[in-house]
């Protein structure tokens, strides 16, 4: 998103259905996965320089911070260190737009 005169506008979209494989995975997996695509999606624009990163999925605040025995989420928070982001934490309710996108199948 993108601030202008106090209002907040998208920059881009991107979306893409998960594999059958990825349907499996666990809700925090799934939030994490979504995360770690985006960003190696949009890695030409942000790569070098430091971005915010919004979720309403808290405990995605928390997957560098946690010791986990997941290797998936572990391997992703590994890959994600190397972009300088700051995640913050949105509640649900002001998070229209991407919300109503999650839900469409």
């Amino acid at each position: 998103m993108q601030e202008h005169e106090g209002e907040k506008y998208p920059v881009v979209y991107l979306s893409r259905k998960l594999l059958p494989r990825e349907q499996r995975y666990s809700v925090v997996e799934k939030e994490c996965l979504a995360l770690v695509w985006a960003v190696k999606s949009l890695s030409t624009y942000h790569l070098g320089r430091e971005f915010v990163v919004e979720t309403d999925h808290a405990p995605l605040l928390y997957l560098n911070r946690a010791k986990s025995e997941n290797g998936r989420l572990m391997r992703w928070a590994l890959l994600l260190s190397q972009y300088r982001f700051n995640l913050r934490s949105v509640k649900g309710s002001e998070n229209h737009g991407p919300d109503f996108l999650s839900r469409l199948k």
